[in-house]
């Protein structure tokens, strides 16, 4: 700133995987291995034990580690892989599910960030746009929601061989997934870092408010 029907562990019907095509009901993206990986990340970072399956994200800025809501109605990608990166903050590291998409577009999107200001309390920093699209987007996200559709969807495949975003790819050996497209319906996302080589936002808004008005 960053869309699977049966439950994130359900296989694809047959029928799906004979036409090409895997769809789960309100799939959370942050697959198995990330959320595995995050219930145990201080310890495994103090071994360094994520090294050889989380890679470095490709937002290789320092991040501010503040969690920060992404939503819209419908996004749209073509091309589409994920695996695991560590975000890497002044202070600190986050696990989280790298999502890339080599062209996307998000219909009612809405950004938003709540932070405690002295005296006046919470005050969110709120920017909405339609449609907006990005090429090249890179979202690393810790919990990921919405209504799913993959099209020739690779679960499981070697991160250092995707190659449906162009430049982005993990280490070896790590679980990764790719397809060549992808749809989410009320998409909802919970990141802390997002990039794109372009990213138009039409109908831009951006708006200081007193309280928390998140984008959900």
């Amino acid at each position: 700133m960053l869309t699977t029907e049966p439950t994130e562990s359900r296989p694809a019907t047959s029928q799906a995987a004979a036409s090409g095509r895997t769809s789960w009901k309100r799939l959370a993206l942050v697959m198995v291995p990330t959320v595995a990986a995050a219930g145990a990340a201080v310890a495994s970072l103090a071994t360094g034990a994520l090294a050889a399956s989380f890679g470095v994200s490709a937002n290789s800025f320092i991040v501010a580690g503040e969690s920060f809501q992404i939503s819209s109605s419908l996004l749209e990608g073509d091309g589409f892989v994920q695996f695991g990166v560590l975000d890497r903050g002044r202070d600190a590291v986050y696990p989280e599910a790298l999502s890339g998409i080599r062209r996307a577009t998000l219909h009612d999107l809405c950004q938003s960030v709540v932070q405690p200001a002295p005296v006046i309390g919470p005050v969110t920093l709120r920017l909405t746009s339609d449609p907006a699209s990005a090429d090249r987007l890179i979202a690393d996200a810790h919990d990921l929601k919405g209504d799913a559709v993959f099209e020739d969807i690779h679960i499981g495949q070697d991160a250092s061989t995707v190659d449906q975003v162009p430049g982005v790819r993990g280490p070896a050996g790590a679980f990764a997934q790719q397809a060549t497209s992808i749809r989410v319906r009320d998409l909802r996302q919970e990141t802390r870092s997002v990039s794109a080589a372009t990213f138009r936002l039409p109908n831009l808004h951006l708006q200081v408010l007193r309280g928390d008005h998140s984008c959900f």
